[in-house]
């Protein structure tokens, strides 16, 4: 297997890192009571792919490096994972937690059962339930390994069945489910089911998975199918547009309403993640951009993990920003807000990486690497 780098991968994972940045600054905008609607579905509808694709975007880099004919060193494997994922998870969880009891004097979160509880649900800061899933699809990466090799045989038959039963446990879990137990546990542990239950990712995990592994014939399979597949993105597009202004406009829904219920696992949802990573990994395949926009999409992939990490408290200061200074989340100040995010999130990657360089402690513990001094002496 040819282990070539794949610009299409991070390209992928910087956009998609523009679109958790957008679905964030979609739930500021909500501060004006009279919130552009339309400019609310960009932020929060358009960029509904974005923390599923990051699914199918790392399962494709595990198994890109796979030889699914060898013995799994599991021991070796979950060793770098750790590094790579549950150190940086726990650092930024407890600069959260410390940030929150600053802020407000709160002590409560460090009482131990509640630490545990944020530490082992995500919820020490409202993205870092992704990094909990992603622990625990490493974690079950010797099932995964089971489940893709007969997939590879016949792939389209054994996904498209996989798809439909994706979205029949996705619409189970998001609008029949309810935590109406008896028992405590029970009830905490399906209220917070969205921050751990990798059964919601399965179908797109499992897709970047195949994909990886039949990379030639996936490629092949785009080409020949690339009218379609535009086809399905823009009518899935519409789909959880019309979707979405149906709850507005015909069920009388808040927009955060309808975006909660118009979300990435409904069955819309899920068909327009699998059609977007398709469109996407097929333009940025076989698309040339000019050299400008290939290094910008290059910077964005680069810096994700950092940006991700760090921007929900970039937001939290510029939102203390706009408040002080009168002004009300406008479109032009929602557009603004998220410019300046991602800006400021990037120079703080940047910053990190340099500071990296003489402190190797700092980028492991932020970003789970510590880099190549001789390298980066290279490129620079």
């Amino acid at each position: 297997m040819s282990h070539q780098r794949i610009h299409a991968i991070e390209y992928i994972r910087g956009i998609s890192m523009l679109g958790v940045i957008g679905i964030h600054t979609g739930a500021y905008s909500l501060a004006n009571p009279y919130v552009n609607v339309h400019l609310f579905a960009l932020l929060e509808i358009f960029t509904r792919f974005s923390v599923p694709i990051f699914f199918f975007v790392s399962a494709f880099g595990l198994f890109r490096n796979q030889d699914l004919s060898q013995k799994l060193d599991y021991l070796n494997f979950m060793k770098r994972r750790i590094k790579t994922v549950f150190v940086p998870y726990v650092v930024w969880s407890l600069i959260y937690l410390l940030h929150y009891t600053w802020i407000s004097g709160d002590t409560a979160p460090w009482a131990t059962t509640t630490l545990l509880k944020y530490l082992v649900f995500g919820l020490a800061s409202y993205q870092l339930y992704f990094l909990v899933i992603l622990l625990w699809f490493y974690s079950l990466m010797p099932l995964w390994r089971i489940i893709v090799r007969p997939i590879t045989a016949a792939p389209l038959t054994y996904l498209g069945i996989m798809l439909v039963l994706q979205i029949a446990f996705n619409y189970y879990s998001s609008y029949v489910l309810t935590p109406h137990f008896t028992n405590h546990y029970m009830n905490l542990a399906v209220q917070h089911r969205l921050s751990y239950w990798v059964i919601h990712y399965i179908f797109i995990f499992i897709l970047g998975a195949v994909s990886a592994v039949c990379y030639d014939q996936f490629l092949r399979t785009l080409k020949k199918y690339h009218q379609i597949i535009h086809g399905a993105f823009f009518v899935s597009l519409a789909g959880m547009l019309l979707f979405y202004y149906f709850l507005l406009y015909a069920k009388g829904y808040t927009p955060e309403q309808a975006v909660n219920t118009a979300h990435q696992l409904s069955p819309i949802g899920v068909l327009y993640t699998l059609t977007a990573t398709l469109f996407f990994f097929y333009q940025f395949t076989t698309y040339q951009f000019s050299e400008g926009f290939s290094n910008l999409l290059e910077a964005l992939g680069k810096y994700s993990y950092s940006v991700y990490l760090v921007h929900p408290l970039v937001m939290y200061y510029l939102v203390i920003y706009i408040t002080n200074t009168g002004k009300l989340m406008t479109a032009t100040v929602t557009l603004t807000f998220f410019i300046f995010t991602v800006v400021l999130s990037m120079s703080f990657a940047k910053l990190v990486e340099k500071i990296a360089l003489f402190i190797p402690l700092i980028g492991l513990l932020l970003n789970g690497s510590t880099p190549n001094r001789s390298k980066h002496k290279q490129v620079a």
